[in-house]
């Protein structure tokens, strides 16, 4: 980020929601307890998937991986945040900046695509189940999970390379809690047009090729439902496949909204509010929605709960 006239420039303050200093106190409260939860839901999945045989499928492989995702973004946000939050130096390095931008663009742009590749992986369970091992071979599945982090994060060196060549003059103060794409284009004292431009583009391919892929799948999924005679049957289905919408809604729709509007319709506000969905709350509730009600994981953390009693 070069600077204009040699002014000294040594980090960014994080201004968050200083303008609102009673509304702190209880971000703090409430995003430490939703930190908490996230730390023990996700590592859980993680645990489980790990340790019981009957979650080695590459449905729980990719819910692990989704767990592992949300772990790392959340923690690479959340202390910065509450450190914050509670406290009256709310600057953050330049260094730190540029990693914090780098670390949680990539896995937010990673996990976009796994949650392309996940409703592939529900598509080939229901609608060709009996083709499902060939085609969701273990090679495949690994290779589609690598793949969604070399794309991940070879989308995040790029625009943090694109936001390291702008011109700041000197203004450091940043109206966000975290070092993000938006916030950053508006402290820059040239045209930024074709940063925005290019920043469209490239969020059209990383959020919305994942949306019509799943769009896709789960009107194929649909159709295939509704040729089960069984209402057991179709309850299970759409109850696992209505997870998944619900997290997909919740993660896309907030980030679109951040990343797919013009520049200057960028409401800082409500860009700081929207935030925080797809970067603490969906990665809190993605384990209950995903797989903490569901009766194979139930019975994995019975087992190992149990397991562990006995050995006592």
């Amino acid at each position: 980020m070069d600077q204009k006239n040699g002014s000294s420039f040594t980090g960014f303050i994080l201004l968050g929601f200083s303008d609102r200093p009673q509304l702190e106190l209880v971000l703090f409260v409430v995003l430490l307890i939703f930190y908490i939860f996230t730390l023990l839901g996700n590592k859980t999945i993680i645990v489980l998937s790990h340790l019981d045989p009957h979650l080695h499928t590459p449905m729980y492989f990719f819910f692990s991986k989704l767990s592992f995702l949300d772990l790392c973004y959340t923690t690479g946000i959340v202390p910065q945040l509450l450190v914050n939050l509670r406290g009256a130096d709310k600057s953050i390095s330049y260094g730190g900046c540029v990693v914090q931008l780098y670390i949680s663009l990539g896995l937010g742009s990673t996990e976009c695509v796994l949650l392309g590749v996940n409703a592939f992986d529900r598509y080939a369970a229901v609608c060709r189940p009996l083709h499902y091992t060939v085609i969701m071979h273990p090679c495949l599945y690994v290779l589609m999970a690598s793949t969604s982090w070399v794309i991940g994060f070879a989308n995040s060196l790029l625009q943090t390379v694109l936001i390291l060549l702008l011109t700041l003059c000197g203004r450091n103060k940043l109206e966000h809690f975290l070092c993000e794409v938006p916030p950053l284009l508006k402290l820059a004292c040239v045209d930024t047009t074709m940063n925005e431009s290019e920043l469209f583009f490239v969020s059209v391919i990383i959020l919305l090729v994942p949306v019509a892929l799943i769009i896709f799948s789960y009107s194929q999924i649909v159709r295939a439902v509704m040729r089960i005679k069984s209402a057991t049957g179709q309850r299970k289905v759409f109850g696992t496949c209505g997870s998944h919408l619900t997290v997909v809604s919740l993660f896309f729709g907030t980030a679109i909204y951040a990343y797919l509007q013009p520049g200057n319709n960028y409401s800082q506000d409500q860009g700081k509010f929207i935030s925080l969905f797809y970067t603490i709350i969906t990665p809190m509730i993605n384990p209950l929605i995903y797989t903490l009600r569901n009766k194979d994981v139930k019975g994995a953390l019975k087992k190992v709960l149990w397991k562990d009693y006995d050995s006592r």
